[in-house]
């Protein structure tokens, strides 16, 4: 596999994994999203396909409050639809197991400080993916 950068589609599978969404018709974008995502969270040994779970959530996170935007230079041309609520949660699981994965992405990177920052934007894709707290008031205090 050839990987250019830390970002979500910065390697081959992940633009493969692009390619298909361009190619797939509006309406079936959403279930091939949902899919690599669904089999990450359910996968047991190696991942087979973790760096398209890692695209796959970039796309739902852009969709949430605080977001990026996708780059269209690697990651998908077409326009994506808007994905259902629960993808966001779907999203977020993916990527929790795909950092639980010891043998995974996260001990390859053969520079420790690309390694380093892939983690970290994992990390920013779960901040932005994490559902958002209900806060409910314990108590009112007026002035």
């Amino acid at each position: 596999m050839g990987t250019w950068g830390t970002g979500p589609f910065d390697n081959d599978a992940a633009a493969d994994f692009a390619d298909a969404l361009d190619d797939a018709e509006p309406e079936e974008r959403e279930a091939l999203i949902r899919g690599v995502l669904t089999r990450t969270v359910n996968a047991t040994g190696w991942l087979i396909e973790e760096q398209e779970a890692v695209a796959a959530a970039a796309l739902v996170a852009a969709q949430c409050p605080g977001g990026d935007l996708v780059d269209t230079a690697d990651g998908p041309e077409e326009p994506m639809p808007v994905f259902s609520d629960d993808l966001r949660e779907l999203a977020d699981k993916a990527l929790a197991r795909i950092m639980s994965d010891e043998t995974g992405s996260a001990s390859n990177w053969v520079d420790p400080e690309d390694g380093k920052q892939w983690q970290a934007g994992l990390n920013r894709l779960r901040a932005v993916l994490a559902p958002p707290e209900s806060s409910i008031p314990l108590f009112h205090v007026e002035p």
